[in-house]
């Protein structure tokens, strides 16, 4: 017995691999996504770096406040929520040929006086049609033949011919409405490609501007990280709302103001009847005197999938209400003044700004 005790070899076990970062780990449970580290054991020693330091690019605070932000706005009671008023709205067939006109001018003239600036937000792949290539170059079926980003740059040229007729009695020149592009990570560099293989659709290369908006983690319904990888979190675009950060970092309102321009006319790509740059919108929110204002068109049913505007309570802040969180008894609910749906006025993508107070913006 002894002998053969003596002969016998020995086998080490393992030693279990170093815990996760104890901070780290805190910051986590602090917002309660510890589970991104529950394959922790599993994973290689570059793995797991890779996965500290994907998680250490992560704002937590901010993506936490997001989060809860999006879960609240899910469980928002019908009774705080009031239909737009009918005063607020200002409808086609109420506008005469007199306001038009005069719109028209007011608008032009702040074009021709470099006032106005566009801004495109272009972030999304066409997924949904079968493809990763950025949505505004697509062929959508037209018998030109010309993609989304191609009619828009039209518009913008055909409406640069009309500020620049509106100069002639005045001090001459060409203005340049300046375009700024808003990509994601994902659609950057085609888009700009695309746009150098085009020659920029005829505008100026220096007008157009490019920058990229920042990506949020993929969360589950119950607001907890979806993981790409043992390793890495998911992550996509952060969405149109993220125009306003990625403007704020990229430095692109101070730009804008050094540059004099005080009107931002703002839409998606995918806008294919958009008016970019519309004189006479822009002189209508001139007129108006008001910091936002929104192109809408009406809810033609109940049931008919498109976002609707909304106030968060008796003389809240307006904000649009995804189809999918309005509750069906207010989606069906009539005025009994108009005889129309009481929530029917919908976002088609197409916002205009007024740039003001440019310091308490940057805050």
């Amino acid at each position: 017995m002894v002998e053969a005790a003596a002969n016998a070899a020995v086998v080490a076990a393992p030693s279990p691999p170093p815990p996760p970062p104890q901070a780290l780990m805190e910051r986590l449970k602090d917002y309660g996504q510890e589970a991104a580290f529950a394959l922790w054991d599993e994973l290689s020693p570059h793995e797991r770096q890779l996965l500290v330091d994907d998680i250490e690019s992560l704002d937590l605070p901010r993506v936490d406040r997001i989060i809860r932000c999006s879960l609240r706005s899910q469980g928002l009671p019908v009774a705080a929520l009031e239909p737009v008023p009918e005063s607020d709205v200002s409808t086609v067939e109420g506008r005469t040929m007199e306001e038009r006109e005069r719109w028209w001018k007011m608008g032009l003239k702040a074009i021709s006086d470099g006032k106005l600036a566009v801004l495109l937000l272009s972030g999304g792949q066409g997924t949904r049609l079968g493809s990763s290539d950025p949505k505004g170059c697509f062929n959508i079926g037209l018998p030109s033949g010309k993609s989304l980003i191609q009619i828009q740059a039209e518009r913008i040229l055909c409406v640069q011919k009309l500020a620049a007729q509106a100069l002639k009695e005045g001090s001459g020149g060409s203005p340049l409405i300046r375009w700024y592009i808003m990509t994601s990570p994902f659609t950057d560099e085609p888009t700009r490609k695309f746009f150098e293989s085009h020659k920029y659709f005829g505008l100026e290369a220096e007008q157009v501007t490019f920058f990229q908006q920042g990506t949020m983690p993929c969360v589950s319904k119950d607001g907890r990280f979806i993981m790409e990888t043992p390793y890495r979190v998911a992550k996509a675009p952060d969405g149109n709302g993220g125009v306003y950060t990625a403007l704020k970092t990229s430095k692109l309102l101070e730009d804008m103001a050094s540059r004099g321009i005080k009107y931002l006319d703002c839409y998606g790509v995918d806008n294919a009847l958009v008016r970019v740059a519309d004189p006479t919108f822009l002189g209508y929110f001139m007129d108006k005197g008001v910091d936002a204002a929104a192109k809408v068109v009406r809810k033609a049913y109940p049931q008919e999938k498109v976002g609707v505007f909304v106030r968060r309570g008796k003389g809240g802040p307006l904000t649009v209400l995804e189809y999918s969180e309005l509750d069906p008894t207010l989606a069906s609910a009539i005025n009994q003044e108009t005889g129309r749906l009481r929530f029917c006025w919908t976002i088609i993508l197409l916002r205009r700004k007024l740039l003001q107070s440019m310091d308490k913006r940057r805050d």
